[in-house]
């Protein structure tokens, strides 16, 4: 289909997208909203993945033909815009700045791990630069309230706001197929003998070493804290 052959977010124009969205509408007025379609690919997405948002699966969806829905969404690309954007509403923040910007850093960072597992097809839609709809907007304006007791410039805010965030959706990427890899057993003890004759043979030393060493809690949320703390502690700001 023409509408699901263009994959550069160049393509999309922010200011038709998020403030002539009307522009996008020719002809006979249809009978579902944009908002309609944005919802019917969301939750396609959720269940089965972002390959599975089609223009066509998501017309279907409304119970409208292909062709109706490129007059809000011309575009798979917009239709991502789109989705990215009305998912960033979850991340509603109404607590105003505590004033002490690394904790306030790191509950940003966690609010945004628990919406991507909610979405799990964020990470990789998130790895294309978006444009910011509202909804995103409102989140990155509280992130930049919350770093403004470091005195950095606005460049340097939007930098560590863009290097958390993408910290965050590398981490859940990761965590997401390390918990579908975890499903089998089998490929689990495997890894384990595997490391642990390797670790024998006496020609990695360091590595036998590091396995030795007591461990550290593994379960999802403590790892990700540590290596969160790793990141944010290690900020330096003027």
């Amino acid at each position: 289909m023409p509408g699901d052959q263009r994959s550069s977010a160049a393509s999309v124009d922010p200011e038709q997208l998020w403030l002539r969205p009307t522009e996008f509408r020719r002809g006979r007025r249809p009978s579902f909203s944009r908002g309609a379609i944005t919802e019917a690919a969301v939750a396609l997405a959720d269940a089965e993945g972002l390959e599975a948002v089609t223009m066509r699966r998501v017309a279907a969806r409304v119970g409208a033909g292909v062709m109706s829905l490129y007059s809000y969404a011309p575009d798979k690309e917009t239709l991502l815009e789109l989705m990215v954007d009305h998912v960033s509403g979850e991340l509603s923040v109404t607590d105003p700045p505590s004033g002490d910007w690394r904790t306030d850093l790191k509950t940003i960072a966690h609010l945004q791990r628990a919406h991507m597992l909610r979405h799990p097809w964020l990470p990789a839609a998130l790895t294309t630069r978006r444009v910011p709809g509202p909804n995103t907007l409102a989140f990155l304006e509280h992130a930049l309230a919350v770093l403004r007791p470091t005195g950095l410039d606005g460049a340097a805010k939007l930098e560590v706001f863009a290097q958390l965030t993408a910290f965050v959706a590398g981490h859940v990427a990761h965590e997401i197929a390390q918990a579908a890899a975890a499903r089998s057993p089998e490929r689990a003890a495997a890894e384990a003998r595997y490391l642990a004759a390797v670790a024998a043979d006496g020609h990695h030393p360091e590595l036998a070493e590091a396995l030795s060493a007591p461990g550290r809690p593994l379960t999802a949320e403590a790892t990700f804290t540590r290596f969160l703390g790793r990141l944010i502690d290690g900020l330096d700001a003027d």
